[in-house]
């Protein structure tokens, strides 16, 4: 099992882990941004971590488990991963008209006991959102997990959430910027928009 550190190192090693201003998709700044693309893009890392994060799920005692849901985007890959390893289907909800919804022939069976699996959590708002359309197409969200938790440990995503790793990075609104961070360019690197 990858400790912390192992987690963060296996980032850096994918030049993942980014520092400078970032806006998030919740449109907060940031002086860290994370890219799970990058880290997930080797399949090898990949699977290092989701095995280390299966075992996670594991441990807490979610009982048994039907389904890994994740939002769109960033939640597919990982999503994909954690059902090949938990040996269970994996399918995703998507934005449409600013709501998380299934599409492509997705269904969640009434009853079906899902984990959400997310790449990041900063508010927890995705999260809640895809926990929703579990729950409005009548399946049972049993718990969450993340590759990474940059709430450190204070979003509350409805359910109990696992994590590989909690970091605790400032988020700002974008009136409250400190001097030093207003004083540089934000970029705007996840998939819903590449400059600011």
């Amino acid at each position: 099992m990858l400790t912390q550190d192992q987690v963060l190192d296996e980032f850096r090693a994918a030049g993942a882990l980014l520092e400078g201003h970032f806006i998030l998709s919740s449109g907060l700044h940031s002086t860290r941004y994370l890219q799970c693309a990058r880290v997930l893009m080797d399949a090898q890392r990949a699977g290092r971590l989701c095995a280390t994060l299966a075992q996670k799920i594991h441990s807490a005692e979610f009982g048994e488990i039907d389904m890994v849901v994740s939002p769109a985007m960033g939640g597919v890959v990982v999503g994909y991963e954690m059902g090949r390893q938990l040996q269970v289907p994996s399918i995703f909800c998507e934005r449409v008209d600013g709501d998380l919804v299934f599409r492509r022939g997705f269904e969640v069976e009434p009853g079906t006991r899902c984990v959400m699996v997310e790449d990041i959590v900063t508010t927890g708002l995705s999260s809640r959102e895809c926990i929703a359309a579990i729950a409005q197409a009548g399946g049972k969200t049993v718990g969450a997990a993340c590759l990474v938790d940059r709430s450190g440990g204070q979003a509350d995503v409805g359910v109990p959430l696992v994590s590989l790793a909690q970091l605790e990075v400032p988020t700002f609104e974008a009136d409250q910027l400190p001097p030093e961070l207003a004083a540089t360019d934000a970029v705007k690197p996840g998939s819903r928009g590449l400059k600011a």
